[in-house]
């Protein structure tokens, strides 16, 4: 069939969206730009045209989810007053991404990445920004160097939760609408909430 059209704009835009589908399916060590191009279906020296590499894709990809996971995170941290419930409104804004962005969050947690200075610098300023979210909400009268463990120690609890997740839809759970994504969302920020809250008030300095 004849190919369609694009500005080079909106084929780039197209080609990242491809992209991301086939890397969150198959992880980065086993798709190929040869993958990518009969995805999107297009020619592989058009896809060369607008990424150099694989790995300059998947960054540029990596970098997307960086910014957008990183801007709903800190919104939902905003939204709250109240410690504890800013504590459920970061896991909150965490859930509801992963649920309605699976694609974006098996890019993240892509266990098939080989060591990347650039890439773990990008996968780190996501754990990093989440536990600045949540470091001024740890009120114990504790050293800085402890309240920080403590905060990426609720930055691993989250992760940990979402590769279970994933995990389970990978066993063939029946997929979820856009409400029930919403409702799990929220049942798993107040799970973890509950649970990181609970022992943050038992924190006293050693």
């Amino acid at each position: 069939p004849r190919r369609l059209r694009l500005s080079a704009a909106s084929r780039r835009r197209q080609l990242l969206d491809v992209a991301l589908e086939t890397f969150a399916r198959s992880g980065l060590d086993a798709t190929t730009m040869d993958d990518i191009a009969h995805e999107a279906g297009v020619t592989k020296p058009l896809l060369y045209q607008h990424f150099k590499s694989k790995r300059a894709l998947f960054l540029e990809l990596l970098n997307e989810v960086v910014v957008r996971i990183i801007k709903a995170v800190t919104d939902a941290a905003e939204s709250a007053l109240e410690p504890r419930r800013q504590v459920e409104a970061v896991c909150s804004g965490y859930f509801r991404f992963v649920f309605h962005n699976e694609s974006a969050i098996r890019l993240l947690l892509d266990s098939t990445l080989p060591y990347d200075p650039e890439l773990a610098d990008a996968i780190r300023r996501v754990d990093d920004t989440i536990a600045i979210a949540v470091r001024p909400l740890i009120r114990a009268d504790i050293e800085p160097d402890h309240q920080r463990m403590l905060a990426a120690a609720v930055v691993g609890m989250s992760k940990g939760v979402t590769r279970d997740w994933l995990h389970t839809k990978a066993d063939g759970a029946a997929p979820l609408s856009g409400e029930q994504l919403d409702a799990e969302a929220e049942l798993l920020a107040r799970r973890v909430a509950e649970f990181a809250w609970t022992g943050l008030r038992m924190v006293h300095r050693d």
